[in-house]
């Protein structure tokens, strides 16, 4: 891929969806259909990352959620109230003509900034990621998040 991306941005209703294809019909119709609705009605923020067209290359979903103390990884637990807050990545994917440019890794870091800023003025412990699949599991922990002890696709990384 030539193009130029912009750094992740709020998803805004001018934004290029139409083409977006990540492989997964579900994280493409989330984008499409979904996206603007829970932003205007407050359920999540999404951010996108776009070429110069608007056209969207990659996004990733954040909201407000809680963990079970019997959900959380072990560290994630002392002293932390039950449920225990977090930010929550609801869905993350990068257009299929991405592959090889670490999109999905960029993308992942601009969350855990912004989720990093929001520990200074918010109580929550930890991201957490419900993974679509073991290959996006894989990612997670990759870049250091750990399984739950009780469901193997939700996985956590300590924020505070």
């Amino acid at each position: 891929m030539n193009r130029k991306l912009s750094a992740p941005q709020p998803l805004l209703a001018e934004h290029g969806v139409a083409s977006f294809s990540c492989g997964r019909l579900e994280l493409d119709d989330r984008l499409k259909r979904r996206a603007l609705i829970n932003r205007n009605c407050g359920a999540s923020r999404v951010f996108v990352t776009t070429d110069d067209t608007g056209r969207v290359y990659g996004y990733y979903a954040l909201a407000a959620g809680a963990v079970a103390h019997v959900d959380a990884t072990g560290n994630l637990r002392r002293n932390m109230p039950d449920p225990i807050p977090v930010v929550v990545i609801g869905r993350l994917a990068r257009d299929v003509n991405t592959k090889g440019i670490q999109l999905g890794a960029a993308l992942l870091k601009d969350a855990l900034n912004r989720a990093s800023s929001i520990v200074k003025d918010l109580g929550v412990r930890a991201m957490l990621v419900h993974a679509i699949d073991a290959h996006a599991a894989a990612f997670y922990e990759s870049c250091g998040f750990t399984p739950s002890p009780i469901h193997a696709l939700t996985l956590m990384l300590r924020l505070a």
